[in-house]
């Protein structure tokens, strides 16, 4: 099967992109699309995209880890996802559109010229203390964020595994931040995720489950600058009395790093 495809990265955090608009992806299996995220043997990506129609909105967002399973939301790839979209059209740039992914409505803004998008996430509804210094929340996909003192000092693949796969967080686990304070509005974050069951170089929705996690940890309110491994990310939201978090801003670079043809399915 020859598939066209786009490659985007966002603060390190890379992707393949499908344009799915006409179904012709959909058949794609699980092995499928961790062939194609495989960094030897495929194109190489933390996931993968598909960039599909919907009845209610221009478009809906299809993601799916690097192991080829689907989960419910990512926020780097859906920056990508909404340049993609506005390079092929289905969208205009420069202004606010909507968009669905499996955790629900979106909104965002993209910015070709600049390489920069912002994102409306999905509510926060309740945020979790689990430990001294640690906290659960979701922000699309489920977050579990701990502050640190010196993120070098952490061996992540050998610390963030026992919680990524503990008891507690059971059967489908958890993606694991450790964060350092450098301010009331800079934080720094590495991040463990599941599915790529790896360190990547930046994700959206752990930045985002950082900087809320913040807020609370410290009683400020942001916006809040966040420094992960491949750049900065801004993220901006209301807190509200309930202790819920609304109308959630993820913002940064996503650019298109190069486009191709492969047959590596054949």
């Amino acid at each position: 099967m020859l598939i066209d495809f786009c490659k985007y990265q966002g603060a390190g955090n890379d992707f393949v992109m499908l344009d799915n608009m006409s179904g012709a992806y959909d058949s794609l299996s699980t092995n499928d699309i961790a062939l194609l995220c495989d960094r030897r043997f495929g194109i190489g990506a933390d996931g993968l995209l598909l960039l599909s129609r919907d009845e209610n909105h221009p478009f809906r967002m299809v993601y799916y880890n690097q192991d080829g399973s689907r989960a419910s939301f990512c926020g780097n790839g859906a920056r990508c996802i909404c340049s993609f979209a506005v390079r092929h059209g289905v969208v205009k740039p420069d202004t606010t559109f909507s968009f669905i992914a499996d955790d629900g409505p979106h909104s965002a803004i993209a910015y070709p010229d600049k390489n920069w998008v912002d994102l409306l996430m999905s509510p926060v509804k309740t945020v979790q203390r689990v430990g001294e210094s640690a906290f659960l929340l979701n922000t699309g996909v489920p977050h579990y964020v701990e502050f640190v003192d010196n993120l070098d000092a952490i061996d992540i693949m050998a610390k963030a595994p026992e919680i990524r796969f503990s008891q507690r967080f059971a059967p489908d686990g958890v993606n694991v931040n450790f964060v350092n304070i450098i301010s009331n509005s800079h934080v720094a974050i590495r991040t463990y995720e599941r599915g790529v069951e790896a360190e990547t170089l930046a994700c959206g929705t752990g930045i985002t489950a950082a900087a809320i996690a913040t807020a609370v940890s410290t009683n400020t309110s942001g916006p809040f600058n966040v420094s992960a491994r491949g750049g900065e990310l801004q993220v901006r939201f209301n807190a509200n009395p309930d202790s819920s978090f609304s109308d959630i801003h993820l913002c940064g670079p996503a650019l298109l790093t190069f486009a191709g043809r492969t047959d590596s399915l054949a």
